[in-house]
């Protein structure tokens, strides 16, 4: 029988599971995000945030930026395995390189008379979000920023009357004046 915290225990080490924000700078062609996403899906892991666009359009190239959660191997094997798709250029785990500006947009529909209406109005102008639309009975609200003051933002409206949210996923970069 061995002693705890021996070199022989036979106790098991569990890992957290970490949410990782990764850039992954691809060819803009068919395909390619149906391979990226294929990979995930393939191995179980989860999406939990995804945003495509071409970024520079001259040399045909599109940035994906993936939120996804796993242990620190877990996480490690999704870089690995993305980086040897072809035609991927290049996988950025921001989170390793240390905090990267996120931002989300969203569009909030708040439906609502009176009181219900001025509070959603007060709280939108604390939030600065903007009203995109408008008529007696409901407004649509855009916001941008981090994550987590977006989530504050819906809970506040739930009772104020939220209808529907409409969300773009996280966009990312990493600081300071490396490129990627």
């Amino acid at each position: 029988m061995t002693q705890p915290g021996s070199a022989y225990s036979l106790e098991t080490h569990k890992e957290k599971s970490e949410t990782h924000t990764i850039s992954v700078l691809v060819d803009n062609e068919p395909g390619v995000l149906a391979r990226v996403i294929g990979l995930f899906s393939g191995r179980g892991y989860n999406i939990e945030s995804l945003t495509v666009s071409e970024t520079e359009h001259e040399a045909h190239v599109s940035r994906i930026t993936i939120v996804t959660t796993g242990t620190p191997m877990v996480i490690e094997q999704i870089k690995n395995q993305l980086d040897r798709l072809v035609p991927i250029h290049t996988v950025t785990d921001l989170t390793v390189l240390g905090d990267p500006i996120e931002r989300e947009l969203a569009m909030i529909k708040v439906a609502g008379t009176g009181e219900k209406r001025s509070e959603a109005l007060r709280l939108a102008e604390a939030y600065e979000a903007e009203i995109v639309d408008a008529s007696p009975e409901h407004f649509i609200f855009q916001i941008t920023g981090e994550q987590a003051r977006i989530e504050e933002f819906i809970a506040l409206m739930q009772p104020l009357g939220l209808v529907e949210v409409c969300r773009t996923g996280l966009a990312a970069i990493a600081r300071g004046p490396e490129r990627m």
